[in-house]
């Protein structure tokens, strides 16, 4: 399990109280707290940080070319954190390859000796802006959107071709449709054919994240049954002196070195998805933003590897990841039961089989805006605490309506 420990990085500063300071990052990672407060922080450094070791494991770069500070932050600006650091920043990543830290204004790689299984990584981040690449046609022609945003809609693009025919999406009984030849895209209900341009702000958001995490999820899970490819040792070398050309080549961008070496990678065999979402919720009515969840919960089930983290500011997903591991808690049961086929059909109408979770593979972490500090939510037999951030929100607009009463009643 990857751990990270971050203090004075933007507005993270005293940071996680616990576990000597490290946040744990689980099967299913989830943050939430006030805008601001340092949830997309802690994921964009947990994504960057995951790609350079990754980088580091294949062998892209060395030790010595990415401990240049410069380099670094020339690595953290691709998530637009290149000026969250100062002289007193420290950021310690524990992964299963290598240990990465950055202290002093100097970042330090260091392998871990002990072998703890290292997966190789498919990492994706899904930015909240990510409605624009279907709300406007030929998104790839403006300039300076947000990296992320680029490399998320190369992902897209690719989810498209893969297509054959129709797909069904998560949210009521509406099909998703993409046509190759006039390169548009369709959404398809019981009575209406339109463009996704056309089409609600919830489904433009919310198409590009399922599209993109069905094609991932599968590409993991199909070349988990390849044998990993054979090249020759010349070919290796080869490789490995265009490596080193691009990463020497200071007129090359971090973004496009990024695209580069990805490509490269394709010798590899994927052996895991790290799907990291910013604001599933985005747009949605509380029923499809459970709809979306139990979705995203299934691509994460689709391989032991998998990782899912999510930032929110929604209290149903907290609400309904609670359904999800409830209803993992009760099927553990009701496996036992005499009647099990009767009580997993009524479970599955609930929760669908393929989106059920452990509470032991759940991590919830607050974020507080006030001081920059992170808690980890406590749990009930396995159940996030209703005690949190967003459920206190909601009964402050009850104790506020009671204020209100009260006036109501002195007149």
């Amino acid at each position: 399990m990857a751990k990270l420990k971050v203090l004075n990085v933007g507005p993270i500063r005293s940071g996680f109280n616990e576990s000597n300071g490290f946040l744990e990052f689980s099967d299913v990672t989830i943050f939430i707290g006030n805008q601001g407060s340092g949830k997309s922080t802690m994921a964009k450094l947990y994504s960057t940080l995951s790609w350079i070791e990754k980088a580091l494991v294949r062998e892209d770069f060395t030790d010595k070319y990415v401990v240049l500070y410069n380099r670094f932050k020339k690595h953290l600006a691709y998530q637009n954190l290149g000026n969250y650091l100062n002289q007193n920043s420290f950021i310690e990543y524990v992964g299963n390859a290598f240990r990465l830290v950055f202290e002093n204004n100097q970042f330090q790689v260091f392998p871990l000796s002990q072998n703890k299984g290292y997966h190789f990584p498919k990492i994706m981040y899904v930015p909240a802006e990510r409605n624009f690449v279907s709300a406007i046609d030929r998104p790839d022609l403006v300039k300076r959107l947000p990296l992320p945003l680029y490399t998320f809609m190369d992902e897209y693009e690719d989810a498209k071709q893969q297509l054959d025919g129709q797909v069904q999406l998560p949210v009521g009984e509406v099909s998703f449709e993409y046509r190759k030849q006039s390169k548009k895209s369709y959404l398809i209900g019981a009575d209406y054919h339109i463009e996704l341009l056309e089409a609600s702000s919830g489904f433009q958001s919310m198409v590009p994240l399922v599209l993109v995490t069905r094609h991932l999820s599968n590409v993991i899970k199909n070349r988990a049954n390849e044998t990993r490819k054979k090249i020759s040792l010349e070919e290796e070398e080869k490789i490995r002196r265009a490596v080193n050309k691009m990463v020497s080549d200071e007129t090359i961008s971090e973004d496009v070195l990024r695209v580069l070496l990805e490509k490269l990678s394709a010798k590899y065999r994927y052996e895991s998805f790290i799907n990291v979402v910013e604001e599933p919720e985005q747009n949605l009515y509380p029923t499809s933003q459970k709809e979306v969840l139990f979705d995203l919960l299934k691509y994460r089930n689709g391989h032991p590897n998998n990782k899912l983290i999510i930032t929110t500011h929604s209290p149903y997903i907290i609400n309904f990841i609670s359904i999800a591991i409830q209803g993992a808690y009760l099927k553990s049961k009701i496996e036992q039961s005499p009647n099990a086929d009767q009580l997993l059909t009524k479970l599955h109408q609930i929760v669908g089989p393929d989106s059920l979770i452990s509470g032991e593979n759940v991590l919830i972490y607050q974020f507080e805006e006030a001081d920059g500090s992170i808690r980890k939510l406590p749990t009930f037999d396995g159940i996030p605490s209703d005690n949190n951030l967003l459920n206190q929100m909601l009964a402050e607009g009850n104790t506020m309506f009671d204020a209100l009463l009260e006036i109501e009643q002195e007149l």
